[in-house]
């Protein structure tokens, strides 16, 4: 036992502060094992349920997170063995500041990928809106996002935009968005009629679907019309502008055949003399 302790109590003197003995790098081995261990089960929860692109990114991106527990976990047994660490660290604290500074929104990027990645709120294929733009999403990265506009332009979106900002889906619960044209039609006019012929151009349109129906909406007296909301249901949202711009021709084109005119901002001046 004596023996045991001795060789274990031996020590590897690199200078007057590097100090090793056998414990800690039995230790460190150790640790080391059991560490990877517990990575590779965290690895395979985490990336079991994900397609096959998203799980080789994220493989990679765990492969840096694992280094960098490595390192930790090799600086902590140094630190323990007896390595003064202090002034290493505090001769790097200046360059160490400046690179994690510089890199601050680089880790946000790869940060937010990762969180991409495992909560899927955002597939290849989806059309989103971030900020104003959208896009249909084309390929996630592990710092950016590809999408392509409805201009056919490629759209390049910074990770972390997705923590910051508010982020709308709209294939999230299905490729089926529901869209609607708005009209205004002169005072006087017969409403009925109206509805009638917005809920027949609708059907008539060979990308508007039958089910659940269109329907129209009389939403507002405003000051110089009768205003009217025509809702369908389209299965490419993404290249809603065509759809919804045949639907206004014909319903143009309806209103001059049954003589309902669409009534331009009118305003009356009454001129007092004095």
């Amino acid at each position: 036992m004596e023996k045991i302790k001795e060789i274990l109590s031996f020590s590897f003197k690199f200078s007057d502060s590097i100090n090793i003995n056998i414990m800690g790098l039995l230790i460190l081995l150790f640790t080391i094992v059991v560490v990877n261990y517990l990575l590779k089960l965290i690895r395979k929860l985490v990336t079991q349920k994900l397609p096959t692109e998203d799980k080789l990114k994220f493989v990679s991106v765990f492969s840096y997170l694992r280094g960098l527990v490595f390192l930790i976990i090799f600086l902590v047994t140094l630190s323990s063995s007896g390595v003064n660490l202090t002034a290493i660290l505090a001769a790097s604290t200046a360059l160490l500041i400046g690179v994690g500074l510089a890199l601050q929104t680089l880790f946000q990027d790869i940060i937010s990928g990762i969180f991409i990645l495992i909560d899927q709120t955002v597939h290849v294929g989806d059309i989103i809106e971030l900020d104003g733009k959208v896009g249909r999403v084309e390929k996630i990265n592990l710092r950016t996002t590809n999408a392509v506009t409805i201009n056919n332009k490629v759209l390049i979106i910074p990770n972390h935009l997705y923590l910051t900002n508010s982020l709308y889906n709209w294939t999230q619960n299905g490729v089926t968005t529901r869209e609607y044209v708005e009209v205004g039609v002169a005072y006087g006019s017969d409403t009925q009629l109206v509805k009638n012929i917005l809920i027949d151009v609708a059907k008539a349109h060979s990308e508007v679907h039958i089910a659940p129906e269109p329907l129209v909406r009389f939403t507002d007296f405003g000051d110089s019309a009768l205003m009217f909301k025509l809702v369908f249901t389209l299965s490419n949202s993404f290249e809603a502008a065509e759809p919804k711009s045949d639907i206004r021709f014909e319903i143009d084109k309806r209103f001059r055949e049954e003589g309902i005119q669409i009534p331009f901002p009118q305003r009356d001046i009454h001129i007092v003399s004095k």
